[in-house]
């Protein structure tokens, strides 16, 4: 049984990412994927306008992030991750609950993303904001490994 980290969540601050956070944010990726994005594909998504991505930072460093593609009435998270050695401390809760925020601003009706069927951090943390299994990628990741689609439909919700 892992022990969860009784410590009260870190207060990080919330803003979006420049091209200057690309090296902190591709050492996290790389310690939290298998198959980690690259710098390319985070200078693409700064230059994308539907894309947003917020990073975390404390005392100046980046300690998280997460990427999302707003379109519509719908938002796609495609990437969100959290220093290794600031796991567990309410960052990762913090970015998500920005996200979704956001999504309720721009009035979007459902939240999607995908995850590995056996990240099972995350999926009790997505399932904390109401994110539901609606989907499975068979065989998504490169390892072969499932994909889990899950949805948090907003305008269920009671604002």
């Amino acid at each position: 049984m892992q022990k969860r980290n009784t410590l009260a969540m870190i207060t990080v601050t919330l803003r979006p990412m420049t091209a200057e956070d690309i090296d902190a944010v591709l050492m996290i990726e790389e310690a939290s994927f298998l198959s980690p994005w690259t710098r390319t594909a985070f200078m693409h998504e700064l230059r994308v306008p539907h894309s947003r991505l917020t990073v975390a930072e404390q005392q100046g460093q980046v300690v998280g992030y997460l990427c999302g593609w707003y379109i519509a009435d719908e938002v796609q998270i495609l990437d969100v991750a959290v220093h290794p050695a600031c796991r567990r401390q309410g960052i990762g809760e913090q970015l998500l609950q920005y996200a979704l925020a956001e999504a309720r601003r721009r009035q979007a009706q459902a939240v999607h993303l995908e995850v590995r069927r056996s990240n099972l951090p995350a999926l009790t943390l997505y399932g904390k904001f109401g994110f539901r299994e609606v989907a499975v990628r068979q065989r998504y990741y490169a390892n072969g490994e499932d994909a889990l689609l899950m949805t948090c439909f907003l305008s269920l919700e009671e604002h």
